[in-house]
């Protein structure tokens, strides 16, 4: 009986072996196939999303400059209102262009969204506290002149740090 069992031994633990080797190449090939598949799949997806995040960061970067003072009193003129008609014109501009473009913070990371919110944030305290500044009866070139003064005066874009940081960023992808 005992040799029996020592003939089943014989047998059972070579084949175990043999069995356990095969598992062991039979995974670490599924393993390997599997990360091949994900990687192929990201590759795909980068060729796919690399586009849209550039598209992406190319139209907040378009957002930031048509809400950069100089760029949107020029382009928004200020003939014949008053200087609350102008600033409502402008806040409202800027929360157009803002929200037309808010979908893209999607493709961007955290903090280069958050510098973007901060930019038009700033843009717009620069109005409202331009518009507080002046007088009931004021124009808006009076608000119009006043912003540019104190951009000028300050020498800080509200929006150029937020441009700059977009750029660095993206330049980190390539």
């Amino acid at each position: 009986m005992t040799a029996y069992i020592y003939d089943l031994f014989k047998i059972l633990l070579p084949a175990g072996l043999v069995l356990y080797g095969m598992y062991s190449l039979v995974n670490a090939y599924l393993n390997k196939e599997y990360q091949k598949r994900i990687l192929e799949l990201r590759m795909k997806n980068s060729e796919l999303v690399l586009p849209i995040r550039l598209q992406a960061y190319e139209r907040i970067c378009l957002l930031l400059e048509r809400i950069t003072p100089s760029n949107m009193l020029v382009r928004l003129s200020s003939a014949g209102q008053s200087a609350a008609d102008y600033q409502r014109v402008l806040l409202a501009e800027i929360r157009n262009e803002f929200n037309h473009n808010v979908a893209q913070q999607m493709y961007m990371s955290e903090q280069a969204w958050a510098i973007v919110k901060r930019a038009k944030e700033d843009v717009v305290t620069l109005i409202n506290t331009v518009y507080q500044q002046l007088p009931e009866n004021a124009k808006g070139t009076d608000l119009a002149k006043k912003v540019l003064e104190n951009v000028l005066a300050t020498e800080a874009d509200p929006t150029g740090k937020a441009i700059s940081f977009l750029k660095q960023e993206i330049n980190q992808t390539f």
